[in-house]
């Protein structure tokens, strides 16, 4: 199964993406089929900020046709921010979208989590991921998320996390550990990979990204039906 990536939003999520899609693939001794379509990181901030749904998912659209053309037979968005508009894409596009926010219940669960913190965009946590948990119970940092979603935007946009941003989102998911309750804090922005990896919190971090990844390698190599995950045609 060919897989398409909508990447670009930011640069630095689509390599990670790349990365361990082809790490999984080199480790079962498997070949996988993926093309990335390039998108504008400031496109998505733009157009997510104004709450455009309409004009991000025209943009998704643009790039999935184009996908198409490339012999994708699905498609996936590199950003949890970037699912803001989503359900607008899913009439929209030319091929089934595989979504990054609705396997998160059961891979949640099956870990045992009942409570989990949130870190991302503003919407994201905000919205705890756009109310689509239905099994699990979310919190956001008790601190002006406006501000700390502009922090993860810089990271973003940059590729690059410095000491002063990480130690930022390091003390915001301690909060949701030790005065909410939180079992994990989930990295529910695709480039908070930049503060968090080969560094240590101190507290149990799970990252969204490996399990939208675990769903696109179990449907690239076949084991793993499109039908199960897809949303759309």
């Amino acid at each position: 199964m060919h897989i398409g990536l909508i990447g670009g939003i930011g640069p630095a999520a689509t390599v990670v993406y790349y990365q361990r899609l082809t790490d999984l693939a080199r480790k079962a001794g498997e070949h996988i089929d993926i093309t990335i379509a390039h998108a504008s990181v400031q496109d998505l901030i733009k157009n997510n900020l104004a709450d455009d749904r309409a004009s991000q998912a025209k943009i998704y659209a643009r790039h999935i046709d184009s996908l198409k053309a490339a012999g994708a037979d699905c498609v996936a968005i590199t950003s949890l921010g970037g699912h803001y508009c989503f359900d607008e894409t899913v009439p929209m596009s030319s091929l089934p979208l595989i979504s990054a926010v609705a396997p998160l219940d059961n891979f949640f669960t099956g870990k045992g989590l009942k409570r989990i913190g949130l870190l991302g965009t503003e919407v994201v946590m905000r919205t705890k991921l756009y109310g689509q948990l239905t099994d699990l119970e979310a919190v956001a940092p008790n601190e002006d998320l406006n501000d700390l979603g502009a922090t993860y935007r810089d990271v973003a946009v940059t590729g690059v996390c410095t000491d002063t941003q990480r130690d930022r989102f390091f003390a915001a998911g301690r909060e949701m550990i030790d005065q909410q309750g939180a079992d994990a804090v989930v990295l529910a922005g695709t480039d908070l990979n930049l503060a968090f990896d080969n560094n240590d919190p101190g507290y149990p971090v799970f990252d969204a990204l490996d399990v939208h990844v675990g769903v696109l390698f179990d449907i690239a190599s076949g084991r793993s039906s499109l039908n199960a995950h897809a949303q759309g045609i």
